[in-house]
């Protein structure tokens, strides 16, 4: 699965006091949410809800019940969330009834944060790699 997120220069809202604000601002930020989303998103509203339910193993049906949003809009915002490994998945029911589920990585926000920079530190070092080798063809090249 690809492993996407956009890295913005940005202050920390760490002086806004409201939850919803800071977590749209923080998804915005990262990529997950577009620019003209909000509250009411289905984006936002899936988020919200493993971060105030953190230890709630979720199943896709009971997401699309309980946000009121299609099958495919609950994908769709899964797969982002789970392709930076904010998300985990489990397994609910025995033989051909079995159902995966989704829960926020550890319970937490900011301990499932730490898969991401981890993501983010091998393709910045993967990035640096490209760059020296770039560096040492072109140089190769002037050489000659």
């Amino acid at each position: 699965m690809n492993f996407e997120i956009r890295v913005v220069k940005a202050t920390p809202p760490t002086g806004e006091e409201d939850y919803t604000k800071v977590a749209i601002i923080f998804l915005k930020n990262i990529g997950y949410m577009r620019d003209n989303d909000d509250e009411n998103s289905v984006a936002y509203r899936l988020f919200e809800s493993f971060l105030l339910h953190p230890n709630k193993q979720w199943t896709v049906e009971e997401l699309v019940s309980h946000l009121g949003a299609t099958k495919a809009a609950i994908y769709r915002h899964l797969n982002k969330l789970k392709s930076m490994d904010i998300l985990e998945e489990g397994k609910e029911g025995e033989g051909i009834k079995v159902k995966k589920t989704y829960r926020l990585r550890y319970g937490s926000i900011s301990k499932a944060w730490n898969f991401v920079e981890a993501h983010v530190k091998v393709a910045m070092e993967g990035y640096a790699e490209t760059a020296r080798h770039l560096q040492r063809l072109v140089e190769r090249r002037y050489k000659k």
